[in-house]
């Protein structure tokens, strides 16, 4: 599989995931029909075990959390590629042209609820394997596992957490196959979930003078959050952090009383620089939320897998970023410039708007990341959701080429 030159054959490779056009779109529309939220993916992860034995890994199987997992070759470094296998709902069924589930398939695209975010990303990790094997591209230097992982949805990186401080397993770098657009990602901003809750004393709606109503208190605290993010740091690369309030509650003893509690939930994006304590300090330090005392806290995430298992965490995904010189950066556009023929011959290196299971990976366990994968991030979550087929055969190819040039970078 090397020329005279030392380098991978990359139309050997190409040739080989294109004659997976048809496997690939296949396997993608067998998982798209497969509804599967958060801590509901069992049918699907069953599926994605069986498509790796059916394409020759050594090992595949479902861990305690829930995730698929599967191993090809017998080298000392682990490379792994992950893919998370969970889909948001389909929202307002009006606003979708076709069956969400039932999905299409066009002579370029291939539609339905998780095409792009990321279904596809898995269906290309298991074929790159199965084309590293069958072009003996597998060599004693290296381990590939592909990790179908569950929950990313509702709690991005638990999954990893459950695999790096529970199962033990600690590769040397990680592909993330969440979309990118057809370009490589680096790095992201982080998040976390906050929760401000406001207290008042109830009475009767005809006298509210008697009481003291939370929610005419926590309207002077929004209008200082909502003027926070206006003020809130801006790094270079990664870009600003924000914030927006995503959800109100209210606590009253009916619809003719004075209302006793009121909170809101915060979904902050952190920059660089930023962490949890100065997001909460910021919050804190307003006026308002001083004046009235104020709550302010981090949610913490603790609902069951598919399997039962609950291993609670605190809402906080950190930010990542890993150099352009990186060694895993540095081996991934080698790869994408050999297999792609991009129109000025160079990759375009980025970040990820939204977030991801590397918030674990790299963010809380400092285990590099690099991004590339199928589809387009504006169609996350959004009706009609679609990837396209020669998206899974270039990345397929990529994730074949990447390894063997990996070890080749000094």
């Amino acid at each position: 599989m090397r020329n005279s030159s030392n380098m991978l054959d990359f139309s050997a490779i190409k040739k080989a995931a294109q004659s997976h056009e048809a496997a690939m779109t296949k396997f993608l529309r067998d998982l798209i029909r497969l509804p599967g939220e958060s801590c509901a993916e069992k049918e699907v992860a069953a599926r994605i075990v069986k498509e790796m034995k059916k394409t020759g890994f050594d090992s595949a199987g479902i861990d305690k959390m829930g995730n698929a997992i599967g191993y090809m070759g017998k080298g000392k470094t682990l490379i792994a590629i992950d893919g998370h296998i969970d889909t948001v709902g389909v929202g307002n069924r009006d606003n979708w042209k076709f069956d969400p589930y039932e999905g299409y398939e066009s002579k370029t695209e291939i539609g339905g609820r998780g095409a792009s975010d990321q279904l596809g990303g898995i269906v290309s990790a298991v074929y790159g394997a199965k084309i590293m094997k069958d072009l003996k591209l597998l060599n004693d230097r290296y381990k590939i596992m592909v990790t179908g992982t569950v929950q990313e949805e509702d709690c991005d990186g638990l999954c990893w957490e459950y695999i790096i401080k529970e199962c033990k397993i600690k590769p040397e770098f990680v592909v993330l196959t969440e979309p990118t657009d057809g370009k490589i990602a680096r790095g992201q901003r982080g998040r976390m979930e906050i929760r401000v809750e406001v207290k008042g004393i109830s009475c009767h709606g005809s006298a509210p003078e008697r009481g003291d109503n939370a929610i005419f208190k926590m309207g002077e605290i929004l209008a200082e959050v909502k003027a926070l993010n206006n003020k809130l740091k801006k790094d270079p690369f990664l870009g600003k952090g924000t914030l927006t309030v995503s959800q109100i509650y209210f606590s009253s003893p009916s619809r003719c009383a004075v209302a006793d509690m009121c909170a809101i939930s915060i979904d902050r994006r952190l920059t660089w620089g930023e962490t949890y304590q100065s997001a909460l300090k910021e919050i804190s330090a307003l006026p308002k939320v001083k004046k009235y005392k104020a709550k302010v806290s981090m949610y913490k995430y603790s609902e069951p897998s598919y399997t039962g298992l609950v291993y609670p965490i605190d809402c906080y995904f950190p930010t990542w970023v890993i150099p352009e010189n990186a060694r895993p950066a540095r081996a991934m556009v080698k790869a994408y410039e050999g297999i792609a023929a991009l129109p000025n011959g160079k990759a375009t290196v980025d970040k990820w708007t939204f977030s991801t299971n590397g918030v674990s990976i790299m963010g809380r366990n400092k285990i590099p990341c690099i991004g590339f994968g199928p589809g387009k991030e504006n169609q996350a979550h959004a009706p009609n959701e679609k990837t396209w087929k020669a998206d899974l055969v270039r990345c397929a190819a990529v994730y074949a080429a990447l390894p063997n040039i990996y070890l080749q970078e000094k």
